[in-house]
This record gives C-alpha cells, sequence and structure tokens, in this order.
C-alpha cells in the first residue's frame, strides 16, 4: 500500500493542531516513500500535506479540476497532474489511483468525498475503506449520525465495514500498515 488518498481542508483559518498533525502525517508518508494522492489546491491542510510529504521525500499525485485551475488554486508541489472537468470526476480518480483514503478534517467538500467512497463502497464498486482522522475528536459528531443511521435501520450492512477511526498518528499508521492493497 504505496498510494494514499487524502481529503481534507482548504481554509487557512482553522486552528493550528490541525495544521501540526497534518505535518506530523506528511513527514511520516515522506520517509516512508508513501505517494500523496490528493486534490492539488494550494492552500489550507491541502499544501500544508504536499509540503511536508514533499519535504519527506514523498511522490505526489494532484487531481485537479478545472476550477481550481481557473482560479489560480494549484498547488505546484506535485510531480503528477490529473485534471479533470469537475469535482465528480476529481473524487472517481483519487479513488480509484489511491490504495486507502483517509479523512483529516475537512468541510463539506471533504464529506462529499467521504461519503462518496463509502456509497461507492456499499453497493460494491470497490473494497476500500476510508479512515477518519479524528484530530481532537473532530468526527465524533458525524461518527454518532453513522451509529443512528446504523441503529435506525438506515444502512443495509454495518456501515463500519466502510471505514476506520484513528484518534492519532500512531493509530493512523498501524491502520495503514495492516491495510491490504485494494485492486478495485
Amino acid at each position: 500500500m504505496d498510494k494514499i488518498g487524502i481529503f481534507c481542508s482548504a481554509s487557512q483559518s482553522i486552528d493550528d493542531v490541525y495544521f501540526q498533525k497534518t505535518k506530523e502525517l506528511g513527514k511520516w508518508m515522506g520517509e516512508q516513500g508513501k505517494t500523496l494522492v490528493y486534490g492539488g489546491a494550494n492552500m489550507g491542510l491541502m499544501e500544508c500535506l504536499a509540503q511536508t510529504v514533499k519535504q519527506g521525500g514523498g511522490n505526489i499525485i494532484g487531481v485537479i479540476p478545472s476550477k481550481l485551475e481557473e482560479n489560480k488554486k494549484v498547488s505546484d508541489l506535485p510531480d503528477k497532474y490529473l485534471h479533470t472537468k469537475n469535482l465528480s470526476d476529481r473524487k472517481d480518480i483519487i479513488l480509484a489511483e489511491s490504495d486507502v483514503l483517509i479523512a483529516l478534517p475537512g468541510g463539506i467538500g471533504t464529506l462529499d468525498e467521504v461519503f462518496h467512497v463509502m456509497a461507492s463502497a456499499s453497493i460494491g464498486y470497490h473494497s476500500k475503506k476510508i479512515i477518519f482522522y479524528n484530530i481532537n475528536g473532530f468526527y465524533n459528531e458525524l461518527l454518532t449520525i453513522l451509529k443512528t443511521f446504523e441503529e435506525k435501520q438506515f444502512t443495509r450492512n454495518k456501515l463500519s465495514l466502510y471505514f476506520d477511526v484513528a484518534n492519532n498518528l500512531k493509530e493512523l499508521t498501524n491502520l495503514l500498515n495492516k491495510q491490504p492493497d485494494n485492486n478495485d
């Protein structure tokens, strides 16, 4: 498992703890020679992650939707660019290019990406899981809602089939080291 798809915030205004934890992950990825597959923006956690992966010696694939290019919000750090027409294409390409996927804290775009991965897994398009990197309990409320979906029987299967949770870098790297290769 060498290619790690990551969904995360493009906001610069978030608490510094999220940047610090993102740097820790990026450093680990770079040192391990992992490839980051991400949305390619030059802002927020996205750029922070790309910088630390690159500094650590990792590779980067930026999946760039046309609006990002039009708005000149594209990072100059990726080793390879994959261009898309829209956000839907970007989600599909990140999913296809990645061995495993991680959700760092993010906003509505990150949630859209997470649910895309989980929904497509739930109907059999792939067997990849998303790992919620639950920095400072960021995803606690969402995890509660997902449990409510199960309890009220709005899911056919346990949603935990489609995701894992890591509350710190050690838990995250343990999950990454035990993930099977998925060639779906």
